[in-house]
């Protein structure tokens, strides 16, 4: 079995070729052996010309190198042991476990760094990305992925590789709350999916998941309702539980916003009973979060708390801080309506510490400040009541959700009233009646 010497990989083969000669002590001469004239084997290591698989057989031969590192970079032992830090990283992300993902995904770079392997370097950069975006460090995930983006356009990628770079990058700019060019993302990742002649079912089913959560944000219900009924048809056709759990969830959420919360309701109990014969015990989580809402929604407040008390404990055993902070807004939000306002004040805080800084997780931001608003005003703290509904609408602003902003301007309007400021409360009520006309509109 030949073996590598420790030359330093390069990024060319004519420069592996030459190192390893100079190692071995040879001359161009020597090494062309009668086979090969010395002009091809200069050609070769100054990159002028590219030796076919045989003739790379033959010069390791030679040089008493791995084929596998003359033609990458990377040997065959080197290449097994990344292959095997891909795959543990790749099923700890599957397992929601993104911190030791990450870490598994740091620890396949190193043979990369100076090899030429375009197909393990995708691997990790899609892979770190997706982990990475999933813990709230979207905009790294995203420089990671443009760099993805620039590897798949080589000749031995497919349009399903890009493809998923660019579903990648269009969850990576949902979760910035860049829904305009998510959406463009999307219709560029199904165009390329789609054209590609190759099965991909399964990656055109969460690209149409994905985008009806765009358009049920834009308030295109037809359209969310559309790509929703689209990805499960295929998730149907594989019989791919996670992904119709998923496509369930994502109905869900499009069937509650219409207003159709039995139906929701539905849906949502499909997805958790999926989830659970999957044992991805951080989409249960997930699932009661949505029934506590929907539960509440439908009357029963006693059986919203326990959906919400269970999903909260879900997300501790599953280390998901942003989950958690989900269910504490909604039971800060029991505890108002049930005018507990220091509760609702105390759990309303936790949940906004727990969201510092998550720049995906705004759309539970805006809300978890409303509530603390209502719950300071209610009991006479009217200057910090005003800074927590003014931040709910720079969050609101940030997301770019004029539903989100109604609300702030609603609370301020109901601020104002308190004060006996009239003529303000009277504007920030007509600022809202504005915009939720120009919303249904």
């Amino acid at each position: 079995m030949t073996s590598t010497p420790s030359v330093h990989g390069g990024t060319r083969l004519g420069e592996r070729v030459r190192a390893l000669r100079v190692a071995a002590g040879l001359t161009q001469v020597e090494l062309a052996g009668g086979r090969f004239s010395k002009e091809y084997i200069s050609q070769i290591e100054r990159g002028k010309t590219r030796p076919t698989e045989s003739t790379i057989a033959l010069l390791a031969e030679r040089l008493g190198a791995d084929p596998s590192f003359l033609l990458s970079g990377v040997s065959t032992e080197e290449r097994t042991k990344v292959e095997a830090h891909l795959t543990r990283a790749e099923a700890l992300s599957e397992a929601h476990l993104y911190a030791e993902a990450i870490e598994a995904f740091h620890e396949a770079r190193p043979p990369l760094a100076t090899a030429w392997a375009p197909t393990l370097e995708l691997r990790v950069l899609a892979g770190e990305a997706w982990a990475l975006q999933q813990q709230g460090d979207t905009r790294t995930a995203i420089d990671l992925l443009v760099r993805a983006r620039e590897v798949a356009e080589g000749a031995e990628f497919s349009d399903v590789d890009r493809a998923d770079v660019l579903f990648r990058l269009g969850v990576c700019r949902y979760k910035l709350s860049s829904i305009g060019t998510a959406v463009a993302l999307f219709d560029e990742a199904l165009q390329l999916a789609e054209r590609s002649g190759l099965p991909c079912d399964l990656l055109r089913a969460e690209i149409l998941n994905w985008r009806s959560r765009c358009h049920r944000l834009q308030r295109d219900y037809v359209a969310a309702h559309e790509d929703v009924q689209r990805a499960l048809e295929l998730a149907q056709d594989l019989g791919d539980r996670r992904t119709i759990a998923n496509t369930y969830f994502m109905a869900s959420l499009i069937a509650q916003r219409q207003g159709h919360w039995v139906q929701s309701r539905g849906y949502a109990q499909r997805a958790k009973n999926l989830y659970q014969e999957l044992n991805d015990e951080r989409n249960v989580g997930r699932l009661l979060l949505a029934l506590g809402g929907l539960t509440l929604l439908l009357g029963d407040e006693d059986q919203a708390v326990e959906h919400l008390k269970e999903s909260f404990s879900r997300a501790l055993e599953n280390d998901s801080p942003a989950d958690a902070a989900q269910a504490l807004g909604g039971l800060a939000r029991v505890h108002l309506q049930r005018g507990e306002y220091d509760q609702a004040d105390e759990l309303a805080r936790k949940a906004l510490v727990l969201l510092d800084g998550r720049e995906d997780y705004l759309h539970e931001v805006c809300p978890s400040q409303l509530v603390l608003g209502r719950a300071l005003m209610e009991r006479g703290r009217f200057d910090e009541a005003g800074d927590c509904f003014r931040a709910a609408d720079a969050a609101a602003e940030q997301l770019a959700s004029l539903s989100h902003r109604t609300e702030a301007w609603v609370a301020l309007g109901d601020l104002a009233a308190r004060r006996g400021d009239d003529r303000e409360s009277a504007r920030l009520y007509r600022n809202a009646a504005e915009a939720l006309q120009e919303i249904r509109f």
